[in-house]
């Protein structure tokens, strides 16, 4: 009997794998259900269903490595990650899923929230975090929807031989901004950024992308605080918000 190992858990959900298969247990079955429709719908390749129930959702693995994982250098190509940003915009250029996105109001509300969070609790300098946030409110304007994962972890994309062969945990897929995915995916490797959009294209706002690098690493460290993770281990979200201080100075 193949061993059961625990992928990740905390108080919301639990990827479990047991041989080729992995089960997401989640205590919102709509999260789920979600994902399976995002799947469905996205023109990449995405991991087998084998079966759904409410609160448990099986998949096939999907074969390859992943392209990185967040505080280490990637071993991928330069190639690799052309791939990726090829693999991004066929999605982003894929018809809206039917369902909303999150509205712009609510991330500029939760920007403020989780600053002044950052504020009270100081596991940061507030020069770190005021600044941050200037630069995330970048981020804060009007898009065109498109498609997105809306959680491209450099974790969630698999490759090999210099092809994705698939995009895994699509619970936050969703119409939203083009500009999130290619931030999220190289969030703490933004040396790789420019070998993302040689497949990607370049027909992007750069500076947009940096916003959503302090946003995100803004507005996520309290949740991965008080779920267990390490926003300060090297490489990982507070090394991303210390960066864009000493790009200004």
């Amino acid at each position: 009997m193949d061993e059961v190992e625990v992928v990740v858990a905390h108080s919301e959900r639990a990827t479990l794998r047991v041989g080729e298969m992995f089960l997401k247990v989640d205590s919102l079955g709509s999260r789920l259900e979600t994902e399976r429709r995002a799947m469905s719908l996205a023109p990449v390749p995405t991991p087998e269903v084998l079966w759904h129930r409410p609160s448990v959702l099986a998949l096939a693995a999907v074969p390859g490595r992943a392209l990185g994982v967040l505080g280490a250098p990637s071993e991928a190509s330069p190639a690799a990650w052309a791939a990726a940003g090829r693999m991004i915009r066929r999605l982003h250029e894929a018809p809206l899923p039917p369902w909303p996105g999150r509205a712009l109001a609510d991330v500029e509300a939760e920007l403020e929230q989780e600053c002044e969070w950052l504020l009270e609790q100081s596991p940061l300098p507030a020069e770190v975090v005021l600044h941050n946030r200037e630069i995330a409110r970048g981020a804060l304007r009007a898009w065109r929807p498109s498609f997105v994962h809306g959680d491209l972890q450099i974790t969630h994309v698999f490759v090999e031989a210099d092809e994705v062969t698939g995009v895994i945990d699509w619970s936050e897929g969703a119409p939203g901004d083009a500009m999130f995915d290619l931030a999220i995916l190289t969030l703490g490797h933004e040396e790789r950024l420019e070998d993302l959009l040689s497949g990607y294209g370049t027909d992007v706002d750069r500076d947009v992308i940096r916003a959503w690098w302090s946003l995100r690493s803004l507005t996520a460290a309290r949740w991965l605080l008080e779920h267990g993770f390490d926003p300060d281990a090297p490489g990982c979200e507070f090394d991303v918000l210390r960066a864009r201080m000493q790009e200004a100075t």
